[in-house]
């Protein structure tokens, strides 16, 4: 069910007799904290995609080092190669005592820490609300959850169990391959089907390409026929230079303040272009897609990629808060789609989607291999960059769905060792959300009974330290699954 938002009181007493909680409204808070060096310092990024966890207080700041990449998987405004910083919220612990500086609602709310200080501001450098918890680690964290389930709202529903054609057929999807496919899911135990990307003319030309000859509409109800809920893939707040879209609707698009065109990222070997979601007609664009994409074809699942476009930095047609402007779109697109569709965000904003979105991808994309020599960009497509995210990320476990990505049941083309696939099962049982890829004629009848058993009733569980776990009757320990990597991410 869609909540929503609660609005909560400027003070809100301690729910924990051991925490100090303290409320301020101003635009920008700074104290000295007192932390030794040796300290550890939590950021969380902009979007899915950028880099969450704890590093030392003296260590390099945890960040993507290319500005291209950047570009799409963080925030490029306030990235800062000195210092650690952070989206909304930021967390100093040492021993038994942790200091979390959190937003609860201002203007794409920003941190940093040095050696000294700890500071929040607010972009625009209006008023925001933010809060100070002391006390330890996961009651600072969960308190600070609290407040913001308070003020937003929680959409409280189970994501099913997915299959995704991304990460076997990738954009070789087609009508042919999905009907074979989609004849053995519900036997394994999958009750949606989601359709990546590869169906579409053009990223921003979002009508059936010649690969789905009977039209959208038709594979969702060829999907509810074999019991499963139909779910696509969209990125529609962007669109490729070789679109139709980029020259019909080249108006609406985002510009700099010398009235250029502003790339909002880059993929498929190109920039890509956003909306300027101030703008009504561009807000109507999107909510025709919607409507078509729900009321006419019939889809009720949709993964929404790339959605950090929408607040990149650009010169709009009216003054408004990035963060804001996000909210705006991501709202135009639940009111169109209503309550009962679910909406799964990728690239998405982690707090501005809260009371909107069902769930948010916690990481980048996953892939068959733990990791590569080639790169140590924490934001690349790695087994181990999508498992440390999400594992960081699990503090925010019943404020919104959290998508760890999917997990591997084949052996076949993968280079994940057997403990490593295991870990990613285990994030996603803890995250409460199982999403797989594998083709069911990759799979032995071994790895088909497995796959049954994984996708079975979801096990009890509990969180009793920062990386461990109670999964059922297993204890789980995720640190060194979190900490297994090659080297230190470099400046």
């Amino acid at each position: 069910m869609h909540t929503q938002p609660v609005e909560a009181p400027d003070w809100v007493p301690p729910s924990n007799d051991d925490l100090v909680e303290t409320h301020f409204r101003e635009s920008r808070v700074a104290l000295l904290h007192g932390f030794q060096p040796s300290a550890e310092v939590y950021r969380t990024g902009q979007n899915s995609w950028s880099p969450a966890g704890w590093r030392l207080l003296s260590d390099a700041p945890l960040r993507i080092a290319n500005p291209e990449r950047r570009r799409t998987a963080d925030d490029t405004m306030w990235d800062d190669p000195g210092r650690h910083h952070s989206s909304w919220v930021m967390a100093l612990s040492a021993g038994s005592t942790t200091i979390l500086l959190g937003a609860l609602e201002a203007d794409t709310p920003r941190l940093h820490a040095d050696l000294d200080v700890l500071v929040g501001w607010t972009e625009t450098g209006c008023e925001g609300s933010w809060v100070l918890i002391e006390g330890e680690e996961l009651a600072a964290f969960s308190r600070y959850r609290e407040l913001l389930a308070t003020r937003y709202g929680v959409i409280d529903e189970e994501p099913g169990k997915i299959w995704s054609s991304w990460y076997s057929l990738y954009e070789d999807v087609s009508r042919s391959r999905l009907d074979e496919i989609m004849v053995e899911l519900p036997g394994l135990g999958f009750d949606t089907v989601q359709v990546d990307d590869g169906w579409e003319r053009a990223v921003g030309d979002w009508e059936a390409n010649d690969k789905f000859p009977e039209g959208m509409a038709d594979l969702a109800r060829a999907a509810e026929a074999r019991g499963l809920r139909p779910g696509l893939w969209l990125a529609p707040f962007i669109v490729l230079p070789d679109s139709e879209a980029f020259e019909e609707h080249r108006d609406m698009l985002l510009r700099d303040a010398a009235g250029e065109l502003v790339p909002a990222g880059s993929n498929w070997g190109s920039n890509y272009f956003t909306y300027d979601y101030t703008r009504e007609d561009a807000c109507d664009l999107l909510a025709e897609l919607i409507d078509v994409v729900v009321s006419k074809w019939g889809f009720t699942y949709l993964k929404l990629d790339f959605l950090q476009a929408a607040a990149a930095v650009g010169s709009r047609s009216r003054e408004m808060d990035r963060e804001a402007i996000y909210r705006r779109a991501i709202t135009t697109i639940r009111e169109t789609a209503g309550d009962s569709v679910y909406l799964l965000g990728s690239g998405a904003l982690m707090m501005p989607s809260l009371g909107i979105l069902n769930a948010v991808r916690t990481g980048p994309d996953v892939a068959p291999m733990w990791t590569n020599y080639a790169t140590q960009d924490p934001s690349d497509a790695l087994a181990h960059n999508a498992l440390r995210n999400g594992v960081e990320r699990m503090w925010m476990r019943h404020l919104v769905g959290l998508d760890p990505d999917v997990v591997f049941a084949r052996g076949t083309r993968n280079l994940l060792t057997p403990e490593q696939r295991q870990w990613l099962r285990d994030s996603a049982v803890l995250s409460g959300f199982r999403a797989v890829s594998d083709p069911p004629e990759w799979l032995t009848e071994e790895e088909k009974e497995m796959l049954r058993n994984y996708l079975g009733p979801l096990p009890e569980t509990e969180r009793r330290g920062r990386y461990r776990f109670r999964i059922g009757e297993r204890e789980v320990d995720l640190e060194h699954a979190v900490r297994a990597t090659s080297g230190p991410y470099p400046l």
